[in-house]
């Protein structure tokens, strides 16, 4: 049975959501999401009965503009930093958002391209 998208997260749900790469053993680097605790005041999760970890959609959808900065835009903690001090931030959630239906599409438009040289070679090889 699936959360409802406003239920709180556990920190591997959140690893998941944002995608985070797994290493050799697939464990979810949840790690990664604990620094970035220590890093933005910004990102506060209720820590509940025996420290565990619970995250709303809001503080989650933080966690995705900190990663599309670190990650995808490979800015620095500082200036990551900088950025969501700033009253900027919001017009980052347009670049952000942008940029989220930009690959999208993307990926919508390779896969027909795909589906199009499968039916172009499915019917060079009936003739």
């Amino acid at each position: 049975m699936d959360k409802i998208d406003s239920a709180y997260k556990t920190i591997g749900e959140v690893a998941k959501i944002l995608n985070l790469k797994s290493n050799n053993k697939g464990n979810l680097p949840t790690h990664v999401i604990r620094f970035w605790e220590t890093q933005f005041k910004q990102i506060k999760p209720k820590i509940l009965n025996s420290n565990r970890r619970y995250y709303d959609e809001k503080t989650i959808n933080l966690l995705k503009k900190v990663k599309f900065l670190l990650k995808d835009k490979g800015m620095t903690i500082n200036g990551v930093k900088k950025i969501l001090n700033n009253e900027d931030s919001l017009k980052l959630d347009e670049i952000a958002d942008k940029s989220i239906r930009t690959e999208n599409l993307r990926n919508k438009l390779l896969k027909i391209s795909n589906k199009l040289k499968e039916l172009k070679n499915g019917k060079k090889n009936t003739r």
